[in-house]
């Protein structure tokens, strides 16, 4: 047992640093915050998210209230502060697929030069295979013979947005990646209160690489899963069968299981996309033959396609049309848009020389900062009604459940003719049909 609670620094705070900064108050630890963006860190101190998640915003505000968490005034502060250093920077994507790491280097070399004492530093960005290793070369390189010693460790994230706070306390799994027994004591410390509601096997503590492969490789196996159904659905429009179906019969079986095979639009957002990716690129240069990822990758940037023709199809001509949009965050619960599907269909309609009228509860700000309103070809609304108006084809593309409770019979009243493309799936294609719609869906008949 450890004789005293460490002291835990988390650097970065954005959608997987600052929930696991305020997770790990709400277990009683003490928790120091940084961030390169000297703006959102002051936003964070002040108790304002710089993002949507629900639920967090209160939870930020009183673990500030009560100083179990804190942020620092500098990246270094927060490292000289703490024992217990968790990685939480980003890896985004580059050109060629790969993940770029400038982020990860620069905590490393600020870590290196920040060393007053022992220091665990925990790799939880999703990076790579064998970053541990260059970030254990990165801190001895620039430590300027500083005999302070550190582990490496690696303890990757399996938080979803709209969900991280849940994610957090109640794991289903928690995978430890470690190399020394000093490193393997303190974060089954640090990780005992949710250890003790997991079942023994849900526990995973292995080698640093194995820990990083584990998280690409659940992130390509849910990517396959949803290509796969995506797959099924056009089979079934090809064939008269119903995907919803398809779908329920495959995932009854345990094997299986029902959780991503919801056939739609296709994947987005900034994880599966870029890991995705990222995993290719890494069995490409070992010389491995990725062909079934390549496939995954290829289905869902074909959902986009199949999706504009479906709008096309029901509306004939687009140049001119006005199309409603219902959903513009890459899922519900966020307020994300990276990778979205609805911003690529977007994009495509007003290239066809549609309108378009977008609504969406939290990520009309960010879609306005990357698609700006424009006169009459892009506007946003206040409400799916107020997007529904005049409209020519209402297009869904985001599965938000407040969407359920909509009044379809005004809704398709508001349009100038109601058509539906529900590229979620979401509503019953009988109830649709009753309030006047012509209801187009994803693999239904």
């Amino acid at each position: 047992m450890i004789s005293a609670p460490p002291k835990v620094a988390i650097i970065g705070l954005g959608h997987v640093g600052l929930p696991t900064a305020l997770g790990f108050a709400e277990l009683g630890f003490q928790v120091v915050g940084a961030d390169d963006d000297p703006a959102k860190a002051r936003q964070i101190a002040q108790g304002r998210m710089p993002f949507f998640e629900p639920g967090l915003d209160e939870r930020l505000r009183r673990h500030l209230a009560q100083q179990r968490f804190t942020v620092a005034d500098t990246v270094q502060e927060a490292m000289r502060s703490a024992e217990i250093l968790f990685v939480c920077v980003g890896t985004p994507q580059r050109e060629d697929g790969s993940a770029d790491m400038a982020q990860i280097e620069a905590v490393a070399r600020s870590i290196a030069r920040s060393l007053n004492g022992y220091k665990l530093v925990v790799e939880k960005s999703t990076s790579p295979v064998r970053t541990a290793e260059q970030i254990k070369r990165t801190i001895r390189r620039y430590a300027n013979g500083s005999d302070h010693p550190f582990d490496v460790a690696v303890n990757p994230e399996f938080l979803r947005e709209g969900t991280a706070w849940t994610d957090f306390l109640h794991p289903d799994r928690i995978v430890l990646g470690v190399e020394s027994e000093r490193a393997r004591a303190l974060l089954l410390e640090l990780f005992r209160p949710l250890i003790e509601r997991l079942p023994a096997d849900r526990v995973i503590v292995t080698d640093l690489n194995t820990a990083e492969l584990i998280k690409h490789a659940s992130n390509a196996f849910l990517a396959a899963k949803i290509s796969f159904i995506n797959l099924m659905a056009d089979f079934c429009e090809a064939s008269g069968a119903d995907v919803a179906l398809v779908a329920r019969g495959m995932g009854l079986d345990p094997r299986i299981g029902p959780a991503f095979l919801r056939a739609g639009a296709g994947f987005g957002g900034y994880c599966l996309p870029k890991d995705l990716r990222a995993l290719i690129r890494m069995g490409e240069e070992r010389g491995l033959d990725v062909a079934l990822l390549r496939a995954v990758e290829e289905i869902n940037r074909r959902r986009v396609d199949r999706l504009v023709a479906k709008v096309e199809q029901a509306v004939w001509v687009l140049r001119g049309k006005t199309v409603a949009i219902l959903g513009v965050a890459f899922k519900p619960g966020t307020d994300d848009i990276r990778e979205a599907p609805a911003l690529k269909v977007m994009e495509r309609l007003l290239a066809a020389g549609a309108r378009v009228q977008a609504y969406d509860p939290q990520a009309l700000s960010n879609a306005r900062a990357l698609l700006p309103p424009d006169g009459d070809r892009v506007q946003y609304s206040d409400s799916a009604y107020e997007a529904a108006r005049g409209a020519h084809v209402l297009v869904l593309l985001t599965e938000w459940p407040e969407f359920l409770d909509l009044d379809l019979d005004r809704l398709a009243a508001a349009m100038e003719v109601p058509i539906l493309v529900d590229g979620r799936n979401l509503f019953d294609p009988a109830a649709a049909r009753a309030a006047g719609f012509d209801y187009v869906g994803m693999g239904r008949p």
